[in-house]
């Protein structure tokens, strides 16, 4: 068996290395191998914009690894059930085991697992809905107690400027103008 290791965290602010140092022992105490580690520091909420998910799904699409091993299922979307259904299934016909170490009930066989990597899914998508909704009550009672939200005036936004940037990159070598 070839594990990979795909740790997700949500903000800049955190890191990927506690779960990365847990799944890998784990791995190698239960004779998996030293896995190949796949991380990324994007929302799981932004399907189709997680780069180093594609990534994985290529690389287990060509047969580099045979179980994937993750903190909680959660790291992998929090979309809800059909978005952990067919990231699953997915990587299902590539021969890709999904295993997560806060679920262990995804090493039992049968179908059962799908209906729990369902539930997995729902309480994945019901948790970042209520944690979403105390931030914007959180943020309301903030403005309501007469403070300014956002960014400073007259403050700039680095990443668009940089998005700007290589759009005008791109526009001089295919001397097309992109907007």
């Amino acid at each position: 068996m070839r594990p990979a290791i795909y740790a997700r965290v949500s903000y800049s602010t955190q890191e990927t290395d506690n779960q990365i140092l847990q799944l890998t022992s784990w791995a190698e105490s239960r004779g998996w191998g030293t896995p190949i580690v796949y991380k990324e520091n994007e929302t799981a909420w932004k399907a189709g914009h997680q780069r180093v998910l594609a990534d994985l799904l290529e690389d287990a699409r060509k047969h580099k690894f045979t179980m994937l091993l993750v903190w909680a299922l959660d790291r992998l979307s929090r979309e809800g059930p059909l978005a952990i259904l067919t990231l699953v299934n997915r990587l299902k016909t590539y021969g890709v085991r999904v295993i997560s170490f806060q679920e262990s009930w995804t090493e039992a066989p049968g179908e059962l697992a799908d209906l729990l990597y369902a539930i997995a899914g729902w309480v994945a998508r019901m948790e970042s809905q209520r944690r979403s909704e105390r931030t914007k009550a959180g943020l309301e009672r903030v403005k309501a107690a007469g403070k300014k939200l956002g960014r400073p005036k007259g403050a700039r936004d680095k990443k668009r400027r940089r998005s700007r940037r290589l759009r005008t990159e791109v526009a001089l070598q295919t001397g097309q103008f992109v907007r």
